[in-house]
């Protein structure tokens, strides 16, 4: 049995910065952009991963969720404690002088971690805390 990671959700709630970030400062593509009403879901993903995509959808869209469910995720998000997603390159340093030159949240620069991984992290538009590890 061979299982790939298809699509990974993150919440945006302002998609134009968002796709800022992953478009421009990462260097994702896009792969596709749909809207209803004034909700927006963009897919983006790396140029060399056309299996691997990350969703970015309008946190708290679902009608099933209630008013203080909606809240509850507004308040995570400003947290930066709502999302996380792992991301690696091979080059750490520059990957993060780009990513800190974009104006990004940075939460941690690059440092070897005490379980064997060099990384760094920041926090994407929404809140969502991105970590870069070294490949």
């Amino acid at each position: 049995m061979s299982i790939i990671i298809r699509n990974s959700f993150l919440p945006a709630d302002d998609p134009e910065k968002s796709l800022a970030f992953y478009r421009d400062t990462l260097g994702f593509e896009v792969r596709g952009d749909v809207g209803y009403g004034n909700m927006r879901w963009i897919t983006v993903g790396p140029k060399d991963q056309p299996e691997t995509s990350i969703v970015l959808h309008p946190p708290a869209a679902d009608p099933g969720i209630t008013d203080v469910e909606r809240q509850t995720i507004a308040e995570l998000m400003a947290k930066g404690t709502y999302a996380g997603i792992v991301l690696a390159t091979e080059d750490l340093s520059g990957t993060f002088d780009r990513v800190q030159a974009s104006g990004a949240e940075v939460v941690q620069e690059p440092m070897d971690q005490p379980y064997g991984v060099r990384d760094c992290a920041f926090r994407d538009p929404a809140g969502t805390m991105v970590r870069i590890n070294q490949l």
